[in-house]
């Protein structure tokens, strides 16, 4: 039988312990203060499943935002009117199913902008029929 006051008894740490634990978090590297692109392929169809058809073309823009927000760690995205035109290109309910997007992490030279960053979503050109086998890869400018 175990007894259960052992499981309640709260931690002690000495303040050698305290000291260490706070100099290793002070020593992380924050990996979305650098400036960096990387080329992705975004399943449009998966994310538009169930999606009325007047809401289609509208809906993949702000997809495509949101993907870029949470891959790249900033809340300013900004889409470029050629990816914008690509992603209505059939329409507004013909959306293509799948689309290579370049998303570029750069800084802000603006002063008055609240975030540091942004991140700029461009297309990228890929033949019909030819995602297959495309990874997510790193961009050297």
């Amino acid at each position: 039988r175990v007894h259960l006051d052992f499981f309640l008894w709260p931690r002690v740490f000495s303040t050698a312990q305290a000291c260490v634990a706070m100099a290793k978090g002070a020593g992380k590297i924050k990996r979305s203060e650098d400036v960096v692109t990387r080329e992705y392929t975004i399943h449009l169809k998966k994310l538009l499943h169930g999606i009325g058809f007047k809401k289609r073309a509208p809906r993949a823009v702000k997809e495509v935002k949101a993907f870029a927000k949470k891959m790249m760690g900033t809340d300013d995205v900004r889409v470029d009117t050629k990816l914008n035109k690509f992603l209505w290109s059939q329409g507004i309910k013909a959306v293509p199913g799948r689309v290579r997007v370049r998303l570029a992490r750069k800084r802000n030279d603006d002063e008055e902008a609240t975030d540091k960053l942004y991140t700029l979503c461009t297309h990228v050109v890929v033949e019909r029929h030819q995602y297959k086998g495309l990874q997510t890869v790193n961009v050297d400018e």
